[in-house]
């Protein structure tokens, strides 16, 4: 048992670490899950409804959503010389809260700015994701903690063209 799990088990708490820090795994069957519940009509949470939202903006995922085990079977993403679904939603999703809770700070006004001067939110969050992208990149590659000013401005000069 690891001590994470050891603790959880002490103190008599569910192990919350799927949401603090989910899993390849995690990842997929919430989307997975998600889809499975709006195709249903079943309750969804807050959250789930974004991802849903974002699925269903989707359409070219609908295959990769549509069984539990082919999902996290799949193989995406550089190495299989297709795009990540999983990575590319959960980026849409990370977004959307981003700009719901305004952190980084001014990232919702710069949204704003780029989703008007290019007339859609969805054009928009792919442009952003860009920024977030080298945001992450950066940070990976620095190894420093991400720089939430310079993705704002990232998304501020994108606005701003």
């Amino acid at each position: 048992m690891d001590s994470s799990a050891a603790f959880a088990a002490i103190e008599g708490r569910p192990d919350n670490r799927s949401v603090f820090a989910p899993t390849r795994s995690d990842v997929r069957d919430f989307f997975v899950q998600a889809a499975k519940k709006r195709r249903d009509g079943a309750l969804l949470t807050p959250l789930e409804t974004i991802a849903a939202d974002w699925i269903e903006a989707h359409p070219e995922y609908t295959a990769d959503l549509a069984d539990a085990e082919a999902a996290q079977a799949a193989r995406c993403g550089a190495e299989a010389g297709r795009e990540n679904p999983f990575l590319h939603l959960s980026m849409h999703l990370s977004i959307s809260e981003q700009v719901g809770i305004d952190q980084p700070r001014g990232i919702r006004r710069a949204f704003e700015i780029l989703a008007a001067r290019l007339g859609s939110a969805h054009a928009a969050q792919h442009e952003v994701m860009e920024c977030l992208g080298r945001m992450r990149w950066e940070a990976q590659r620095s190894g420093r903690p991400p720089d939430g000013d310079a993705y704002v401005d990232c998304v501020r000069r994108r606005a701003t063209r």
